[in-house]
């Protein structure tokens, strides 16, 4: 399975969970970039969510 990886609009590189910050409300969950707090698209941000640095 290959790396996904999101450049976030600030220049961050997204690439695992803890890169993320999830947000639970009341219509589901939304991830955010860590360093800005800007939204990441869903379907990209659930796969980065499962990756995890080796």
């Amino acid at each position: 399975m290959s790396r996904t990886t999101y450049r976030c609009p600030c220049g961050a590189i997204l690439e695992y969970k803890q890169d993320l910050v999830s947000d639970r409300g009341t219509t589901g969950r939304t991830w955010k970039c860590k360093q800005c707090a800007t939204p990441v698209p869903g379907i990209v941000a659930e796969k980065i969510g499962h990756q995890h640095p080796s």
